[in-house]
């Protein structure tokens, strides 16, 4: 049985739908806690998707989908504050990237990080200024350092726990990079491309993360010289998040200790798209609807409506997949987090939908 410290992930990590209206200022409401950082996908039109967080700025947009540099207040509309209870969008004309048009449909992912602080980076080379949001209890933290281009160059990330994935965009035209513990430390994949992983000892310096920070190496994509980087680090939390790989080709069963809210894909053997499903946009078995973190396609464009998912009490199953999900003796890597935890803390176990 997993037993957990986190009994209401929902305090942590929670998904909203809304429908745009175009008005603004607007308040999306509903989170439960305000959130620290923001992923907003257009459910409807094929636009972007968008991330803003607390150490940057609520109003500085990244897309995942982009080798775009972060731009501040968007024209066609942004996230503009962080609320108790959710978010305020500032809504522009219709354009790219939009996150209220009117009628339009949306998902937006939340995570709560909290305590703040700043520091200097150590390793190799000069050491630069960095800062930071960190929740230890449910093992999420941002952190925005500056380069030093150097090999060897060690980033704190105050998780108080080794990371399992991390995902880092430099504030210029450059692909995105991830790590992420399936793969090792010797590959990276760039979240804004369905490509397979690249072998390279310049993104990680062949190093994996310890408990108390994360290494780069030479690239610019991690580590230029005094350019701006914005890390997202995740540690695994039992019954609540899930960091790990399984094999396809056999429409697995993968045990995660909780009922899953949210799970994030990607084959990284082959060329294929990275893909989010959601208990929110699925209630109920099967879990179909997919979006891509590395596409502007709708929901659901571009596969098969027969690959799908069932969300189970203690993890998920793979009912039909297509190679996103399910590649024949391919590496799939995942990372999860819960809607219930399988075992609460006091024995109580989460119902099957």
């Amino acid at each position: 049985m997993a037993y957990t410290t986190i009994d209401d992930p929902g305090l942590f990590f929670n998904t909203v739908l809304y429908t745009g209206n175009s008005s603004t200022p607007r308040n999306i409401t509903g989170v439960g806690f305000q959130p620290d950082f923001v992923w907003i996908k257009d459910r409807s039109s094929a636009y972007s998707p968008i991330g803003s967080d607390v150490v940057r700025g609520a109003n500085k947009r990244l897309s995942s989908s982009e080798v775009d540099a972060e731009i501040t207040d968007w024209v066609y509309g942004y996230t503009s504050a962080f609320i108790s209870d959710g978010f305020t969008l500032t809504t522009g004309g219709t354009g790219p990237e939009t996150v209220n048009d009117n009628g339009d449909t949306y998902v937006a992912w939340n995570w709560k990080a909290g305590t703040s602080g700043s520091g200097t980076t150590t390793g190799a080379g000069t050491g630069k200024a960095y800062s930071y949001s960190v929740n230890t209890t449910s093992g999420f933290s941002i952190v925005k350092y500056l380069g030093n281009g150097t090999a060897g160059h060690t980033i704190p990330h105050h998780l108080g726990a080794v990371p399992k994935m991390i995902i880092v965009k430099r504030d210029a035209s450059t692909n995105w990079s991830t790590y992420h513990v399936g793969m090792g430390n010797g590959k990276s994949i760039p979240l804004n491309e369905g490509e397979a992983p690249t072998t390279s000892t310049t993104f990680w310096n062949d190093t994996t993360p310890t408990s108390s920070v994360f290494t780069v190496g030479s690239i610019s994509n991690t580590n230029s010289n005094d350019s701006s980087v914005i890390a997202y680090c995740f540690a695994e939390k039992q019954g609540y998040s899930k960091i790990g790989n399984y094999t396809g080709g056999s429409d697995p069963f993968v045990y995660l200790g909780f009922k899953p809210a949210f799970v994030m894909f990607k084959n990284a053997s082959a060329v294929e798209n990275w893909r989010t499903v959601d208990n929110k946009r699925d209630v109920d078995n099967p879990v179909v609807q997919h979006l891509y973190p590395n596409s502007s396609a709708a929901e659901g464009s571009g596969a098969s409506y027969n690959d799908f998912v069932d969300f189970l009490s203690n993890g998920f199953k793979i009912r039909s997949g297509s190679g996103e999900i399910d590649g024949s003796g391919n590496t799939i890597i995942y990372m999860a987090f819960a809607e219930n935890p399988f075992v609460s803390s006091s024995g109580v176990p989460a119902c099957a939908r």
